[in-house]
């Protein structure tokens, strides 16, 4: 991954790239064209609106829009400054949505903050994001302390605590592991010693068993990936039916709109099952263009992680990359039957506006990366336009601006 130093070619502020956001937005269209066909029917039993969900998806999709347009336009070398306050809002957040009248309570768990006749907002979608950024600067600034326990190992897990306790009081076991997994790639990335790692990995995997052994729901999700078959009416139920709607697709689909599943069949059929769907309406290669997009997108994050032109940048990146990649491997491995299933959206597709708004911001984050990257030697000896070249980078300042 690349390493700006003083002496290194200094970056110039060029086009963004149009590649990536327009794998983005071709995402985006299919998820609001998707969170439709499987939600109209739902909306109308339930709220008497065929167009409850999709009214909803598409307004948090219009602010995600904006998001990314002044996230992309803005130079990301601000966000270090800010990040302290983003990880403080994000535990604000947090601890808001556990104080009874704030927090909205649905299926037993407390996760939205809703104000007004406003859509409720699941604050622990943006503290993904809020804690990327932190961690991405925390780490950029500690340089190889991050390989000494006292001064990087435990002050990285103390942090990453504070935000995985308050998210599992909600609860919410999927957006914890997410928030577990970022970090610690981050951590990887930044140069941690393997030891740490592994060290990290295992107590967490121990965590977890212990969590999913303690009973409930998560118990039950693992019954329904293992024993789904013998109790097909009850915790089965779910995964079974995830299952049929794929085969009904088979290779070219039933046609757009034209699924059954989606008729109270499939629990969540717009939210966290929303690719099975895909499946019997496009059939696999429906699936396959989808899963084509996210490849696209997460080979150009990387690259713009490994042209960065500094540390925080491709810090930033990796983040993005990893977010966006382990969200979208485990929600096709939960309704494909690869992984237990965990409620954890596909990115872009699945019904949730903060998601969708959060995951937006983020890839305005890339973009902005990806218009400081520094440039191939063919790029560089070619004029870009419309390029203007950042402020020179002072000695003793590790790169920033």
């Amino acid at each position: 991954m690349a390493r700006a130093s003083a002496t290194a070619t200094r970056p110039v502020r060029h086009a963004p790239d149009y590649a990536l956001l327009a794998v983005v937005a071709m995402l985006v269209v299919l998820g609001l064209v998707f969170v439709y066909s499987s939600s109209y029917a739902l909306g109308y039993a339930q709220f008497g609106d065929a167009n409850y969900f999709i009214r909803r998806q598409a307004l948090f999709a219009a602010a995600g829009a904006v998001g990314l347009a002044i996230t992309m336009n803005v130079d990301y070398h601000h966000l270090r400054a800010l990040s302290p306050l983003l990880m403080l809002a994000a535990l604000v957040g947090l601890a808001a949505v556990l104080v009874p009248g704030i927090g909205m309570e649905s299926n037993g768990a407390r996760r939205w903050i809703q104000i007004g006749t406003f859509p409720g907002v699941q604050p622990s979608e943006f503290a993904k994001l809020a804690v990327l950024v932190y961690m991405s600067a925390w780490l950029a600034a500690k340089g190889a302390v991050v390989k000494d326990f006292s001064l990087g190992v435990f002050p990285f897990v103390s942090m990453v605590g504070i935000v995985g306790v308050l998210i599992m009081l909600e609860p919410d076991l999927g957006t914890a592991v997410m928030v577990a997994v970022i970090t610690g790639t981050l951590f990887f990335v930044a140069g941690a010693r393997i030891r740490h790692v592994l060290a990290l990995s295992g107590s967490a995997l121990v965590m977890l068993v212990l969590l999913i052994l303690s009973g409930g729901y998560r118990m039950d999700r693992i019954l329904s990936f293992t024993s789904a078959e013998s109790d097909p009416s009850g915790v089965g139920f779910h995964t079974l039916q995830l299952l049929v709607a794929f085969g009904s697709g088979g290779i070219g689909g039933l046609g757009l709109g034209v699924s059954r599943q989606k008729f109270f069949y499939v629990p969540g059929s717009h939210t966290d099952g929303v690719l099975a769907i895909v499946g019997e309406e496009l059939g696999l290669i429906g699936v396959t263009v989808v899963l084509g997009l996210f490849i696209v997108l997460l080979w150009r994050g990387w690259q713009i992680a490994r042209r960065a032109a500094d540390p925080f940048g491709s810090l930033l990146a990796v983040g993005v990359v990893s977010w966006l990649g382990f969200q979208m491997l485990i929600n096709v491995g939960g309704v494909t039957r690869l992984f237990p299933l965990t409620g954890i959206p596909l990115p872009f597709l699945s019904y949730g506006g903060s998601s969708l708004m959060a995951t937006l911001i983020a890839i305005g984050l890339l973009l902005s990366v990806s218009r400081y990257a520094q440039l191939d030697a063919a790029e560089r000896a070619a004029p870009v336009r419309g390029a203007v070249r950042a402020p020179a980078v002072r000695p003793g300042t590790r790169g920033t601006r």
